[in-house]
């Protein structure tokens, strides 16, 4: 309870300054998600090599990123992507657990870098998701309990009800409006607010989608936490699972909506 006391108000301070110190977090927390993901994926197999590909790329994309050159870094974590994959058929390993890793690791930590850097924007989008995906969280969680009825994954997460699913997919529409219409106060603030309480509805799926994810990669691998990096509170990717699948499909919904805007422009 104490390391998460800390830890909090030093992530969402960097997160509120973004910028370096933001992508610096990021360059910190990356390569421990990379290992915490290496000792899900292959318990046992000592897979290292994924584990440093993934490491190289994630930080060569974020350095990149950091001097205003996106696409240079999306080339650095393609050819670091492409030198895994091509390492593990050499290798005789399976070739789709570094391309896995890659999506779900370097996918989220990519997307959260990707969008904090829009500015203001961006500082904004972030803040969204994070309330969003707690409000999943806590309302799931009392909704839950209070109504109970049948699993939503009963072998992969047991305490996970479908009730519970929805009371959180309300929590983050709910949430997400609210948050909305204070930052955006404007008459046309309530139409934007209505589209991201749809929006925050479907990240609270995937966000729980993440979770289960996450519960069966440790069930395979026959331990209860990711790792040990916080005390009494597991990994780094025990406390971001809902975030990671969150994080990736708030990125694509936020390209989708540019393209889209290109479109009727």
């Amino acid at each position: 309870m104490i390391s998460a006391l800390v830890l909090a108000p030093v992530v969402l301070g960097l997160t509120w300054t973004g910028g370096a110190p933001f992508l610096g977090l990021l360059i910190i927390a990356g390569p421990l998600m990379a290992q915490e993901w290496a000792r899900l994926a292959a318990p046992g197999d000592g897979a290292a090599a994924d584990q440093l590909g993934l490491t190289v790329g994630l930080v060569g994309f974020l350095l990149a990123l950091g001097t205003g050159d996106g696409g240079l870094g999306l080339a650095l974590f393609l050819g670091a992507l492409g030198l895994t994959v091509s390492l593990a058929l050499w290798r005789g390993t399976p070739p789709a657990r570094p391309v896995i890793g890659f999506l779900y690791v370097g996918g989220a930590v990519a997307a959260f870098a990707w969008l904090r850097d829009a500015g203001d924007v961006g500082r904004v989008t972030i803040f969204w998701l994070l309330g969003t995906v707690w409000a999943t969280d806590i309302g799931g969680y009392f909704v839950g309990r209070t109504i109970g009825g049948p699993k939503m994954a009963p072998k992969l997460s047991p305490n996970k009800t479908v009730s519970g699913l929805g009371g959180g997919m309300i929590a983050a529409a709910v949430f997400s409006y609210a948050f909305m219409r204070l930052v955006n106060p404007m008459d046309r603030g309530a139409e934007v607010a209505w589209i991201a309480a749809a929006v925050a509805a479907l990240v609270a799926l995937v966000s729980q989608a993440g979770d289960v994810f996450e519960s069966a990669l440790k069930r395979r691998a026959g331990v209860k936490d990711s790792g040990t990096i916080i005390p009494g509170h597991g990994g780094i990717l025990d406390r971001v699972d809902g975030l990671m699948f969150a994080a990736i499909f708030t990125a694509l919904a936020v390209i989708a909506w540019h393209v889209m805007a290109g479109w009727l422009s």
